[in-house]
C-alpha cells in the first residue's frame, strides 16, 4: 500500500493489497488470448476490449465475465479458482503466457501542504511549478495532442475548463466519471489546465490539449490493476500520446503486468508517466523506494521537488534493480491547481503533483517535435535540467518545456 507523504514509509516486507483476481500477461499481444483462456483455463465467459471499438466497456458490462482481455496490450484480468490459476501458470512453460500476477490495489499519491519555502514561489500570474519548468517562455501549448489522466475522475462542473474538449469515462464499478475525491481534478489542472484564470495564478502546463479523463480510482482514492489497465487500453484506443498516472502500490518488486503494458504502449506511440511514490521520509534518513507501476522499466517514474529544487522529503529513491529507477523530476510540493467545486482550487503535495507537470511537458514536446513513444521518452530525458543531486533521486533532472 502507498501512504500519503505525511505518513512515512512502511515495512518493505508488508503484504500488498490485492483483489483476489489475477493479471495475465501473454507472450504475444497478437495471439488468441480469449481462445487460450477458454482452452487452458476452461473459462467460458471471456470479453475482449476490441469488441467495443474505441468505446470503453463499462465495469458493469465486464463485471460478470470470467476474464476481460485487453488485446492492444496483450493482458487479461481474470477471476480464477486455484486450479485455473495453476493451468494459466503452466502455460508459461509453453511460452504463451509471460506472467500470472495477483491484481493489486493502488492509491492516490498526494497529501496536504507542508511548510514555507523560498526560491520559486507562486505569483499572481503563475504557479511556482510553471515557472520552474519554463512554460512561461515556451511558445507551445499542447494543441493537437491528446493527454489521458487516469485518476479519480474529473469535476465536469469546473468553470476553468468551460469550452475545453474533454472526454470522460469511468472504470470504477458503480461510480460515474465525476470526481468525488478531488485528486484527479487537481492532476488534470496541472497537466492540462488553463493558462489564465479569473481568480488566482495560471496553473496548467499544456493548456490546449485534448483531455481524456479516465476514472480508475474511486472516490475513496483507491482502485485496482484491472481498472488501471482498462484505462490505459481506452487511452490508447483514442490515440493519446501521453498517459498520466498519479497512483501507486507500495511494493518494491516490479509488478510484471506493467512491464508488458509499458513496453507495448511505447511501441504503439503512447508514453506512460507515473508517480515514483511518497514512501520516503528523508528527514529521518529513510529514502523509500519506487513502487508499482512506476518501477516498470517502460514507465517514466517522476520524483518530486520543492520550491528550492531540492528533493521533497517524501519522494521515493531509485531501487537497486532494473526498472526501479526515478527517471525525471518535477515540481511536487505545495502545488496549486483545480479542485472540486465549490472550493475550486487547492494546494497539495506529492509525487502525484510532480507527475502531471511531467505529463504536460511531454505533451508540449510531442507538439513541438511530432515525437511519440520511445522517441518522446528519450527527448524528455535529454532536455531535462540537470540538478546537483544524485540521479537515484532525480533521474536526468527537472523536466523542461521546449523553447524556440
Amino acid at each position: 500500500m502507498i501512504e500519503s507523504e505525511s505518513s512515512g514509509s512502511q515495512s518493505r516486507g508488508q503484504e500488498p493489497e490485492t483483489t483476489g483476481r489475477f493479471i495475465v500477461v501473454f507472450a504475444d499481444a497478437e495471439q488468441d488470448a480469449p481462445g487460450l483462456l477458454r482452452g487452458a483455463a476452461g473459462m467460458s465467459n471471456v470479453t475482449d476490449s476490441r469488441d467495443f471499438g474505441a468505446r470503453a466497456a463499462t465495469p458493469e458490462e465486464t463485471g460478470g465475465a470470467d476474464a476481460t482481455v485487453f488485446s492492444r496490450l496483450g493482458v487479461a484480468v481474470v477471476s480464477a479458482d486455484p486450479q485455473q490459476a495453476r493451468s494459466l501458470r503452466a502455460s508459461s512453460d509453453e511460452g504463451t503466457v509471460i506472467s500470472v500476477s495477483p491484481e493489486l490495489i493502488h492509491h492516490v499519491l498526494s497529501d496536504s501542504p507542508g511548510g514555507a519555502s523560498t526560491s520559486f514561489q507562486d505569483t499572481p500570474q503563475l504557479t511556482w511549478g510553471l515557472q520552474a519548468v519554463a512554460v512561461d517562455t515556451s511558445e507551445f501549448s499542447g494543441k493537437g495532442i491528446r493527454v489521458a489522466v487516469l485518476d479519480t475522475g474529473f469535476d465536469s462542473s469546473h468553470p476553468d475548463f468551460s469550452g475545453r474538449k474533454i472526454t470522460v469515462e469511468s472504470f470504477v464499478p458503480g461510480e460515474t466519471s465525476q470526481d468525488g475525491h478531488g485528486h484527479g481534478t487537481h492532476c488534470i489542472g496541472t497537466s492540462c489546465g488553463p493558462r489564465s484564470t479569473s481568480d488566482g495564478p495560471a496553473y496548467g502546463v499544456a493548456y490546449e490539449t485534448e483531455i481524456f479523463a479516465g476514472k480508475v480510482l474511486g472516490d475513496s482514492g483507491s482502485g485496482s490493476d484491472g481498472g488501471i489497465i482498462a484505462g490505459i487500453d481506452w487511452a490508447m484506443a483514442h490515440d493519446c500520446a501521453v498517459i498520466s498516472m498519479s497512483l501507486g502500490a507500495d511494493i518494491a518488486q516490479v509488478h510484471p503486468p506493467y512491464t508488458a503494458v509499458g513496453r507495448r504502449a511505447l511501441d504503439q506511440g503512447a508514453l506512460i508517466v507515473a508517480a515514483a511514490g511518497n514512501n520516503a521520509d528523508r528527514r529521518q534518513g529513510d529514502y523509500g523506494f519506487v513502487g508499482a507501476p512506476a518501477n516498470s522499466p517502460f514507465i517514466m517514474a517522476v520524483g518530486a521537488l520543492d520550491q528550492q529544487l531540492d528533493m521533497a522529503y517524501f519522494s521515493a529513491r531509485t531501487l537497486p534493480l532494473r526498472g526501479g529507477q526515478v527517471d525525471v523530476a518535477g515540481p511536487g510540493y505545495q502545488v496549486y491547481s483545480s479542485w472540486l467545486m465549490p472550493a475550486r482550487y487547492r494546494t497539495i503535495s506529492g509525487t502525484s503533483m510532480a507527475t502531471p507537470h511531467a505529463a504536460g511537458i511531454a505533451a508540449l514536446w510531442a507538439q513541438a517535435t511530432g515525437y511519440r513513444g520511445r522517441e518522446l521518452w528519450s527527448l524528455m530525458v535529454q532536455e531535462s535540467q540537470r540538478l546537483l543531486m544524485p540521479s537515484v533521486d532525480v533521474g536526468s533532472g527537472l523536466v523542461m518545456a521546449p523553447q524556440e
